[in-house]
């Protein structure tokens, strides 16, 4: 790097860590050792897991039912930790792949690609690569959407709309899909790779936000693997399961300050329970605490915690590596804010005028048979998932909390529930969980180790873990609800 007057051009190659300071170049590679003990995820000590695995025969008998690998991957491993979440997830996974349906089943899985594609999910990605093959898919197809059939290559429009802006999806884009033509999807085929895509979409959302490292790979016999550091640093990579330790002493606060933390929400949820009980806020009230939450989340933007750089520039951070770039057009879009700032008003979506229970489940059940009542047990059971605790606190009521998570994700999506006081989102989630949230859902290859050890310092990571579960499952339905509304306003 040139000491003196470096050319803009040069000084746009290189990124400045804001963690440790280093000066990094964007194009870098590095070899990344890979210990022994690398455990299922990145950021979760490795033991954890798998005590977790060991104590439970219950994730054995589910995997041999219901894993499409075969075995018992990471994701797998990590999802164990809420054994009775895992069997609805597993349940409903292996349903949309192997089981009968509007879908060939190559054709499945190639869907699952392209959705991960959307986020860089490569862990996502090479799993399906091989099950593509598995399940006799043409290899031609690997190298790109140049080599597979038109009609596929057709899902490319509500693919990135479906996993960046699903506010935008409309009957015109269900009518483009299903008109008359040798390339068109009927209206089955259509929900079931709906439901693929979004299914997928989410689960990079979980594959970055628990930091699942990439299964082991068998051949890398010398402990080395070559990654790309792209905008992150090496001190982001977390290689090390010595993560006890990492969570309190990587930030300002002591062990103290996080007990007190801990202390503040609880008596937050239970005055907001004795609040709900006393008071009905006016429908007028609830409608500005709504708009109020939705233009606060304009600014929290993962982007805050690369202080250096504005969230604006991101895109042009991101250097997405050939072998996804082949699954998708359009690189460069992505997640905008729904209530952006200077921007035609977009309608909110009133989850009161479609709703799941009411609309949704029925569409689908109805054009893919079953898979309505495998989704809505699975959105209901990580909604209602509860084990009475917080951190080493038992007898805890936390539905609350659990719906501030869930519907927060949603109003990011700009969907709005009539009946629930938005002002309760800002009272339980502090800004580095919102922060997390908005990261994990809306752009989850920015994820980092920091990001999660920087909230909820006390809590375990089975409850780090049921949080993203909760973020998964909110982001799959809103997606949802979007497409399966565009094809209700399609059929009417």
């Amino acid at each position: 790097m040139h000491r003196g007057g470096s050319s803009p051009s040069a000084a746009a190659n290189y990124l400045l860590c804001t963690n440790c300071r280093k000066v990094l170049r964007k194009d870098k590679r590095i070899l990344v050792s890979q210990p022994l003990t690398r455990g299922p995820s990145a950021f979760i000590p490795e033991k954890e897991v798998v005590q977790a695995n060991t104590v439970d025969e219950r994730t054995n008998f589910l995997v041999e039912e219901y894993s499409t690998s075969g075995r018992l991957d990471n994701i797998t491993q990590v999802m164990s930790l809420h054994t009775q979440y895992l069997e609805s997830f597993l349940r409903s996974q292996f349903y949309m792949l192997r089981m009968d349906g509007p879908l060939p089943l190559p054709h499945r899985h190639y869907i699952a690609i392209m959705a991960a594609a959307r986020h860089q999910c490569s862990y996502l990605i090479n799993m399906h690569v091989d099950e593509f093959l598995k399940t006799g898919g043409i290899a031609e197809w690997l190298n790109g959407l140049e080599y597979v059939p038109q009609r596929l290559k057709n899902l490319n429009e509500i693919n990135k709309l479906l996993a960046h802006r699903p506010w935008l999806i409309t009957k015109e884009h269900i009518q483009k899909l299903v008109k008359t033509g040798e390339n068109n999807w009927s209206l089955p085929e259509l929900v079931h790779a709906v439901v693929l895509l979004a299914h997928y979409h989410a689960l990079a959302s979980f594959v970055f936000g628990s930091g699942i490292n990439p299964e082991r790979d068998p051949e890398i016999s010398n402990g080395f693997r070559l990654i790309s550091v792209n905008n992150f640093c090496v001190c982001d990579l977390a290689n090390d399961n010595n993560i006890e330790n990492a969570s309190l002493t990587g930030s300002n606060f002591g062990i103290v300050d996080s007990l007190s933390e801990l202390e503040a929400l609880m008596d937050r949820m239970k005055r907001l329970q004795g609040e709900r009980e006393d008071e009905e806020a006016s429908q007028e009230e609830m409608t500005t605490r709504f708009e109020k939450e939705k233009k606060e989340s304009l600014f929290v933007v993962s982007g805050d915690t690369f202080h250096s750089f504005p969230h604006s520039d991101f895109e042009d951070d991101m250097i997405i590596t050939s072998d996804v770039s082949r699954y998708i057009e359009d690189p460069g879009f992505g997640y905008e804010d729904f209530a952006r700032r200077g921007e035609e008003h977009l309608p909110t979506f009133r989850a009161q005028d479609y709703t799941w229970e009411n609309h949704g489940f029925s569409l689908v059940n109805r054009l893919y048979s079953d898979i309505g009542h495998l989704l809505d047990e699975k959105f209901r059971m990580v909604y209602n998932l509860t084990y009475n605790t917080m951190a080493a606190h038992e007898d805890v009521d936390t539905t609350t909390l659990r719906r501030a998570l869930f519907n927060y994700v949603h109003c990011m999506f700009g969907i709005r529930y009539d009946d629930y006081d938005y002002g309760e989102v800002n009272q339980l989630l502090e800004r580095s969980l919102k922060v997390y949230i908005k990261t994990v859902t809306c752009y989850p290859e920015r994820t980092t180790k920091r990001m999660y050890d920087s909230y909820w310092r006390q809590f375990k990571h089975s409850e780090k873990v049921h949080v993203n579960l909760l973020l998964m499952e909110a982001r799959m339905q809103a997606e949802l609800l979007y497409a399966l509304r565009a094809i209700t306003r399609h059929l009417t």
